[in-house]
């Protein structure tokens, strides 16, 4: 912004005011742009507008310019915190407004996504898909507490921390109750840890591999072979149903045998399904006995 241009001062020789025609002899006078005149009609025809104040800029005050625009110096302020903008680097914004240039950077700033106040050259900020928070503003929408730098999830329009995502949307293992943050394993519709899903007896994964579920107790085949399968009467190995080629298991009294092993003791006929005759802590066929 710069001075006005015109002159004031007292006029010393006869002449009359270029408006009113009074004589301006020993009186205070204005010259611009070649023509004398009283300061009375200086302000009413010569005088420029103050852009903020839209009151004429009269002789005695001091004028300041920038692009066609006129200000009192009083009223050469920022439009935001009303600081003298007098010999200070300022911005002619809309409305013809002047802003310092604080307040011009604060307001081309981007906006904190959560407290809405502007984010400025040196503030810690988190961005995110084209939004951007103070450092301390981007917070966990469940326990509010700062996320700032570290691991989130993001929710739709919410943020959650580590702690909290795993509390709230993680599945929760059927053994130990914990949430599965990774990884896991689906049995019977139910997720469970893959280090909880192991053999009852010699506490290996199971994930992956062949096993038995007893009474909610789950053995590898090994383990159900050697410590729960019931020993076949006939061949005298587990009677392992799924793990071996025989499906069926044939119960009698206190003893159990593999189908395919409930067989007559003098023809070996299959007798699972068929009328049997237990002789002497024997099974036959029903035939065999009358030949003995």
């Amino acid at each position: 912004a710069g001075p006005g241009s015109y002159t004031v001062g007292t006029m010393s020789e006869r002449f009359d005011c270029h408006y009113c025609r009074d004589p301006l002899q020993g009186k205070k006078y204005v010259q611009k742009e070649g023509r004398h005149c009283c300061v009375k009609c200086f302000e009413k025809f010569c005088a420029n507008t103050c852009t903020e104040c839209k009151k004429p800029i009269g002789a005695d005050s001091k004028e300041l310019h920038f692009k066609n625009r006129y200000w009192h110096d009083n009223c050469f302020r920022c439009f935001k915190c009303y600081t003298s903008l007098v010999n200070e680097p300022f911005m002619l914004r809309e409305n013809n407004k002047v802003w310092c240039s604080n307040c011009t950077a604060a307001a081309d700033a981007p906006r904190c996504k959560g407290c809405f106040k502007p984010i400025i050259a040196g503030d810690q900020n988190v961005e995110y898909k084209k939004m951007v928070w103070h450092k301390d503003c981007f917070t966990c929408s469940q326990c509010k507490q700062v996320i700032g730098s570290g691991s989130f999830f993001p929710k739709g329009d919410d943020f959650y921390c580590v702690s909290c995502h795993e509390h709230k949307f993680a599945k929760t293992c059927a053994k130990c109750k914990n949430p599965i943050t990774s990884g896991g394993l689906t049995y019977q519709e139910q997720p469970w840890h893959s280090e909880c899903f192991i053999c009852s007896n010699c506490k290996k994964p199971l994930g992956g591999k062949r096993f038995t579920a007893v009474e909610d107790e789950f053995y590898c085949v090994e383990c159900y072979k050697e410590c729960v399968a019931k020993k076949c009467a006939g061949c005298k190995n587990p009677i392992t149903a799924g793990f071996g080629r025989g499906t069926s298991v044939v119960n009698y009294e206190d003893e159990s045998w593999h189908d395919y092993c409930f067989k007559c003791t003098k023809c070996a006929r299959g007798l699972a399904n068929k009328r049997f005759v237990c002789h002497n802590g024997k099974i036959y066929c029903a035939e065999c006995p009358k030949r003995l």
